[in-house]
């Protein structure tokens, strides 16, 4: 009788593409991922894949216009780069706002990031399989949305914020209806943060799992909850605070979420128990609402100066660098040059460590731990090769043209 093969056979090692066009996402992003059998041992990350020109188009735009601009960067942000601007030009023109401005832009700010954390607990849950809760946590995001609709009169890109302050003011009873929406905010995120630690259908998918140890979090320059879930204090709103947060440091009454799991578990729970204490920062900012003007007025054309803005997004530190002037030492109405550098860029950097050594079937959940945003009005450009004409396409008429398509070309079966 022969011996048996005893030899260890090592699986051949095969690269895999995700994207660009994401399997869970619905924005292009592409990622290489190398296997050995189940097992990722290499990932390559590419972005890039969407190029708005924001930036360029800013530079023609006055200070005004760019405000409506910058608000649509992020459907998710868009309080976050509106506000942001808006300080930034604030800096540059050298003006304080009102004091109540202040507490209502920063309101405004805390209000959405209770938006974006449901929307990405949401999210999460879908990568993992967990339906359920998935359409549970959207569907209470709906109360945050409600109360910012009645803030700003919008659900998505809200535009609350202008140079100078804000554009509306709230009301006793608006004030009433936000403190009702805030219990009911608190009591559903009190429940899932439950889920997310006892339920198994959630925890076994996350525990120890896209590991980004405290010094390579510090190394790599990650941001926001996925810093703060590797046990790194970085928080702009306590390490360099401005608007209302300068009052909210000073009260004593909140602290830093942190997290030293250094794992997607950690980033979740960052996240809800930053909720809660989001909620508790909105219940403090109406109980201390100061009374006065809600808007200062500012000159339109700005003197020539050199500004960084910076505040804490919901995925993490958001940066506006700003040039004012019209470049030769004049005053102008229009930025000489605008740099938004939004916190998914710096925790990009980091995403091929969180991804080596783990399974392939944890890709999904790890690629969404950071939460990432990529850009979302994409436009496609035609140049006709016969007469070199250029033609402007938007997104709805290109998936008419692609449905077009495909009915006069029917996929072919062998």
């Amino acid at each position: 009788m022969t011996e048996p093969d005893r030899r260890i056979v090592v699986p051949p090692r095969v690269s895999i593409p995700i994207g660009p066009q994401h399997p869970a996402l619905k924005e292009p992003g592409m990622f290489k991922l190398t296997v050995e059998g189940e097992r990722i041992v290499d990932a390559e990350v590419n972005i890039g894949y969407n190029h708005r020109g924001i930036e360029k188009i800013a530079e023609g735009n006055t200070h005004l216009q760019n405000l409506y601009l910058m608000a649509r960067i992020c459907g998710i942000c868009s309080a976050t780069h509106n506000g942001n601007y808006a300080q930034a030009v604030e800096y540059a023109a050298e003006i304080e706002i009102p004091e109540r401005a202040r507490f209502l832009r920063t309101l405004v700010w805390e209000l959405e990031r209770i938006h974006s954390h449901l929307l990405w607990l949401g999210v999460a849950f879908h990568e993992v399989g967990f339906d359920t809760a998935f359409m549970y946590s959207w569907r209470d995001r709906e109360v945050v949305m409600d109360i910012l609709e009645d803030l700003s009169g919008n659900r998505v890109n809200y535009d609350f914020n202008t140079i100078g302050g804000v554009r509306r003011d709230v009301t006793d009873a608006l004030i009433h209806r936000t403190r009702k929406g805030l219990d009911k905010l608190e009591e559903r995120t009190l429940y899932y943060r439950d889920v997310a630690i006892q339920e198994k259908t959630f925890w076994n998918r996350v525990d120890g799992v896209g590991i980004l140890e405290t010094d390579i979090a510090k190394t790599h320059g990650a941001v926001g909850p996925t810093a703060r879930g590797s046990n790194v204090p970085v928080d702009v709103r306590f390490n360099d605070p401005t608007q209302a947060y300068v009052n909210i440091v000073d009260s004593g009454d909140f602290e830093m979420v942190l997290s030293d799991r250094c794992d997607v578990a950690g980033r979740a729970i960052v996240r809800v128990q930053e909720t809660l204490e989001t909620i508790r920062m909105c219940r403090w900012m109406l109980d201390n609402l100061p009374d006065g003007a809600i808007r200062e007025r500012v000159r339109p054309r700005i003197q020539p100066n050199e500004i960084l803005a910076r505040y804490e997004a919901p995925r993490g530190e958001c940066v506006h660098y700003l040039v004012t002037g019209d470049g030769a030492g004049g005053d102008s109405d229009k930025p000489y040059r605008i740099k938004v550098r939004a916190p998914t860029h710096a925790n990009w950097v980091s995403m091929s460590h969180c991804l080596r050594g783990n399974y392939l079937a944890d890709a999904p959940i790890i690629l969404a731990a950071i939460d990432p945003c990529f850009s979302c009005t994409d436009r496609v450009v035609i140049v006709d090769a016969e007469d070199s004409s250029i033609q402007l396409v938007p997104l709805d008429e290109m998936r008419v043209r692609a449905n077009r398509w495909h009915s006069e070309n029917p996929r072919r079966v062998a």
